[in-house]
């Protein structure tokens, strides 16, 4: 070859040195930099925050939501934010909109390690709020002892990280058929919201059968509007009205009458925001609640006045119930635990707060009162009166305990259902029984008094006695106090819902006795709750 030929040769094998060089000592290196950067960024947004910081080290600081190959996630998480609202979820702490900005504003390593993290927080957010509910029950209410089942932050981002996007998102919805109705209602009176709410309120204070007018037409068209009766030109407060009435009534917790009394008229005049908040706050509470409440279930609505025995999801006995009065000592508190069991003619311990607040007091004037309660020492020993000074003693130095024993008219009854807890709560019978004649019944101390504790008690005790009636009176005749375990122990809920729903009917609302929901649909508004108005 010679030197002329040869030149162009070399100066193209030259050309290629030189360009090899560049992807080697530019291109590469310059990628790879990009990497580390990108790592880095991750690994320094992620620092304070112990589970991302944990889980993004375990997967060598890959991300999860920036890369081209993640575009799946990012369309199935902003999907899934833009549903927030639909929830009644704080929408503020997740804003779809500006998450999906930081993804496209992100054009160097550092800005994408930063939407890396924010991404994963906000997901983190989302699943909880959606899951296990928005807000923190004891820092709402203190008589709200639920602590809802979070899910380990870590647990919660490998989980997500090997599954299906989509699919786990959708997941995240409670399952309960409660949470799902609930929903529907939410979107149904968003609806009514829209289309401006049940017309004018009812400026009466009272109408009843017979009554005609503007305001018995008032009455009619709100109930034609809530769906309660049929249009009708009447003016008159007729039959088919009376009927309307009943059946609001029913669906309010209320005395059946048929007559609009003040009771009535005032949840006739709720607004539509104010169901509509009802049931955003149902559904949060829905979210605090263990997916799995059991097969067989005692459920106290405090708000209802009402105890049920569920059986694979349907009612199989309901009675009567007082809980505690809306005082600060004494309010019903809400949690759940699981009946062990019964205990036949019971001694009634009395509460320390009751024997040195209410009888002290009453011992200090006169040391024969309250003398249908034993005095006992910390030995256990009865404690003649005549020999206690109570005026020396005061709520904290009174060193003696009262017990009530076993009769007719103990405080607790002949029976009572043990669920053993910190709260010192349980059911149980009353000789007090014209309260449940009352449609408000929040008068105890804070346990929960029973209607029909008999017949409760026959219930519990058909799952294990061929003759339950039998064995639980032969207990009851010897008048000596008896305890009965319950085989199959029984998962007892108190809850608080003003909103319930119905598998075939109407939602149910009841009011808000201690003004707890207020308070949870305050925080949640803080959040960016908002009431929607849905034309259509």
């Amino acid at each position: 070859m010679s030197l002329v030929t040869a030149r162009p040769v070399l100066t193209r094998l030259a050309a290629s040195l030189l360009l090899f060089a560049s992807m080697v000592f530019v291109d590469v290196p310059s990628a790879q930099a990009q990497v580390t950067a990108l790592k880095q960024s991750i690994a320094e947004s992620a620092a304070k925050d112990p589970a991302l910081a944990e889980f993004y080290k375990s997967r060598g600081y890959k991300p999860l939501w920036t890369s081209k190959s993640d575009a799946q996630r990012r369309r199935a998480f902003l999907k899934a934010l833009g549903t927030a609202a639909d929830h009644g979820l704080p929408v503020n702490r997740y804003d779809a909109d500006q998450l999906a900005n930081l993804f496209r504003s992100a054009k160097s390593a550092r800005d994408m390690g930063r939407v890396e993290v924010e991404a994963s927080k906000m997901f983190l957010q989302f699943a909880q709020d959606l899951q296990t509910g928005a807000v923190n029950p004891a820092r709402v209410d203190s008589g709200i002892k639920r602590k809802p089942p979070r899910r380990d932050r870590l647990a919660q981002m490998i989980a997500f990280s090997k599954s299906s996007p989509r699919g786990y998102l959708k997941n995240l919805t409670p399952k309960s058929a409660e949470y799902t109705r609930l929903m529907k209602e939410k979107m149904r009176l968003e609806r009514v919201l829209g289309n401006g709410g049940w017309g004018p309120t009812v400026g009466a204070k009272a109408l009843k059968p017979g009554q005609s007018g503007a305001q018995v037409v008032a009455l009619r068209n709100r109930l034609i509007a809530m769906g309660y009766m049929k249009r009708s030109a009447s003016q008159a407060y007729d039959a088919e009205l009376q009927k309307a009435v009943q059946l609001f009534q029913l669906d309010h917790g209320l005395a059946t009458d048929g007559v609009a009394g003040g009771g009535t008229l005032a949840e006739v005049n709720e607004p539509v925001e104010k169901r509509l908040s009802q049931v955003i706050v149902a559904m949060e509470r829905e979210r605090w609640m263990l997916p799995e409440r059991g097969r067989r279930h005692v459920l106290v609505n405090i708000t209802d006045y009402h105890a049920q025995i569920i059986d694979n999801g349907k009612v199989t006995f309901k009675t009567r119930s007082v809980v505690g009065k809306n005082d600060e000592d004494r309010r019903t508190p809400e949690f759940s635990d699981v009946m062990e069991f019964m205990v036949i003619n019971p001694t009634w311990n009395v509460p320390r707060s009751i024997a040195t607040k209410e009888y002290l007091p009453l011992l200090k004037r006169n040391p024969n009162a309250v003398s249908h309660l034993r005095l006992v020492d910390n030995r256990g020993r009865t404690v003649s009166r005549g020999s206690v000074n109570f005026s020396q003693y005061n709520e904290k130095t009174f060193p003696f305990n009262m017990k009530e024993p076993p009769s007719q008219g103990n405080a607790l009854g002949l029976v009572k259902f043990m669920f053993p807890n910190v709260h010192n709560i349980y059911l149980h019978d009353t000789p007090s029984k014209s309260l449940f004649g009352r449609e408000t019944r929040a008068f105890s101390h804070g346990c929960v008094r029973l209607s029909d504790p008999f017949d409760f008690a026959y219930a519990l005790l058909a799952r294990q006695e061929k003759d339950p009636v039998g064995y639980f009176k032969s207990r009851l005749n010897t008048g000596k106090e008896t305890r009965v375990d319950l085989v199959e122990p029984v998962p007892v809920h108190i809850i608080y819902r003003t909103a319930v729903t119905q598998a075939k009917g109407r939602t149910q609302f009841r009011r808000d006795v201690y003004g707890r929901d207020a308070k949870i649909f305050n925080e949640l508004r803080k959040g960016g709750v908002a009431l929607r108005a849905v034309q259509g």
